[in-house]
């Protein structure tokens, strides 16, 4: 089989995330890519749909999280600061831009 053929057949296998929220709404989400500093490590999700309507209704922006440990279990959360949160979205806007078509507002 020759190499051509080879990356042809190849599967895509998304790394998937369901997070629920407070109230134990699940979401679903692809991650694009991770970042990690001195201080934190971050990821950049999409969410992912079932449903083609929604995909197409949906805004589009990357959900960008901090990832965060407690009693040695992983956890989500917010970026509360606003500084850190630029920093960390361009970022990751300049990383993927190379990957997907980022329309900057």
């Amino acid at each position: 089989m020759s190499q051509e053929k080879a990356l042809q057949n190849e599967d895509y296998n998304p790394d998937i995330l369901t997070l629920s929220d407070d109230d134990g709404k699940e979401y679903t989400f692809e991650v694009l890519d991770a970042i990690e500093t001195d201080e934190a490590r971050y990821l950049a999700l999409l969410p992912v749909y079932d449903d083609p309507q929604k995909m197409l209704e949906d805004s589009g922006e990357l959900v960008i999280v901090k990832v965060e440990e407690e009693n040695n279990e992983e956890y989500f959360s917010e970026i509360e600061d606003d500084d850190e949160y630029e920093t960390i979205a361009d970022a990751f806007t300049d990383r993927l831009e190379n990957f997907f078509e980022i329309a900057e507002e």
